[in-house]
């Protein structure tokens, strides 16, 4: 009787996230053993065919059943315990690691927060690729979309500010091209989407999905502070940031967010199809998959 060498599963880190749910759906057709890491296992509601285990990056030493035999792992930032995670994920046998980074490393804006998760791993002697995911799509959701949804209102004291807005499905295929094509290791990927839109094109276009008008409220940015801490939620934890109070590394009266109505010209920022050949999916695209949670 023959016996099957068992395939060394992958570790997904923020398995129930925007990003990970897909990177967890996209390894399990694949074919590949994915291992689904959550604070809340319970409640993760993981793809069928995925092992969903406990494991909290803030606290390492539940890491130990969580690595234990994994061949690859997927990052997700965790500055404050980071040395420590990977050191884990080392004595583990783990030998490639994905970190899914910020854009704003690329642009010079973030030196505390993903930078640091960035050069750790980098610094650790196993392999690595990194992605950086420019302007989340889904941000326009998590800001606008209550608003949205019960006022057909989006609040905004930006509304020319130029951006490129990336749906989540060409974020995790990078991620997925770099577990599953060996050949990628060691790269770094700045991935954006591929419209140039202002955020009063973006309202437009998520107007036209959900076939209704939306009024966008053009106010200062210390309304629209108040108006989005007063929402709560994604909105009001990164206000001062999106508005200019403080910079990307949280330090008050800096801002560093470019408000800019014109596009830059930089070859650090590549869509999908840029990275790996694939057709990126449009802001059109992403506002149609996302109709219902407008309505």
């Amino acid at each position: 009787m023959s016996h099957l060498k068992k395939i060394p599963p992958i570790i997904v880190t923020g398995a129930t996230g925007t990003i990970g749910r897909l990177v967890v759906a996209g390894l399990l057709d694949a074919g590949h053993t994915v291992r689904g890491m959550s604070r809340h296992p319970q409640r993760a509601s993981l793809p069928g065919g995925a092992d969903v285990v406990f494991g909290d990056l803030d606290d390492p030493s539940t890491l130990r059943h969580a690595f234990d035999g994994a061949a690859q792992l997927v990052l997700i930032a965790v500055p404050e315990a980071v040395e420590t995670v990977v050191s884990r994920a080392k004595q583990a046998g783990i030998k490639h690691v994905v970190v899914v980074s910020s854009a704003a490393v690329t642009a010079g804006y973030d030196t505390t927060y993903n930078a640091v998760v960035e050069q750790a791993v980098m610094d650790s002697g196993v392999n690595w690729s990194i992605v950086r995911p420019g302007e989340f799509a889904t941000n326009s959701l998590l800001i606008w979309g209550p608003a949205i949804k019960t006022h057909r209102r989006a609040v905004e004291p930006f509304p020319d500010q130029i951006g490129h807005p990336i749906h989540e499905a060409d974020i995790a295929d990078v991620v997925l091209a770099n577990l599953l094509d060996p050949r990628r290791r060691g790269r770094i990927d700045t991935i954006i989407g591929p419209d140039t839109l202002t955020k009063r094109e973006q309202v437009a276009v998520i107007a036209e999905a959900i076939g209704e008008q939306i009024t966008l409220d053009e106010v200062s940015t210390e309304q629209a502070r108040g108006f989005y801490q007063a929402q709560g939620g994604f909105a009001a934890a990164n206000a001062d940031f999106l508005f200019g109070f403080e910079s990307y590394d949280g330090v008050e009266g800096i801002t560093d967010e470019p408000h800019d109505t014109s596009a830059p010209d930089d070859d650090a920022y590549l869509t999908l199809e840029q990275i790996t050949g694939t057709p990126a999916r449009t802001f059109r695209q992403w506002a149609h998959d996302h109709v219902p949670d407008f309505i």
